[in-house]
């Protein structure tokens, strides 16, 4: 089976190193961007299945990222996961309507990313 495709999209560059070298360890196969328009590059070129996005990046903000990005043909499959400091209601409540599938707050648990990735990538019944 092939290695799952993460991109991680986070202004902190520490903390994308690290989240990248964590899902490298899991078996992962990551890239880092730092911007929004570097992500759309990276979504293009990498293709991955699962974007990490942080909410408050410089320029273009995570929501607007995440918009972006769903209206490129090659994202309709791909799970996007919020990384962010920012856990209000209203701030999970804008990622839900923006379509994200999960809201993850930093800094983020092994267990709860193992967890994450297992829920949101296990196969899905198909349609009969």
């Amino acid at each position: 089976m092939n290695s799952i495709r993460v991109l991680i999209v986070d202004d902190n560059k520490d903390a994308a190193a690290s989240l990248a070298r964590l899902l490298g360890a899991l078996g992962k196969e990551s890239r880092v961007a730092h911007d929004g328009v570097s992500a759309l590059a990276a979504f293009n070129e990498f293709q991955p299945q699962v974007l990490f996005l942080d909410l408050g990046l410089p320029g273009m903000d995570g929501i607007e990222t995440a918009r972006r990005v769903r209206a490129l043909p090659d994202a309709k499959d791909c799970v996007f996961i919020a990384l962010t400091g920012r856990g209000e209601q209203e701030d999970r409540q804008r990622t839900a309507e923006a379509g994200f599938h999960a809201h993850l707050l930093k800094p983020l648990k092994v267990d709860q990313l193992e967890a994450t990735l297992e829920k949101l990538l296990a196969p899905r019944p198909q349609p009969e």
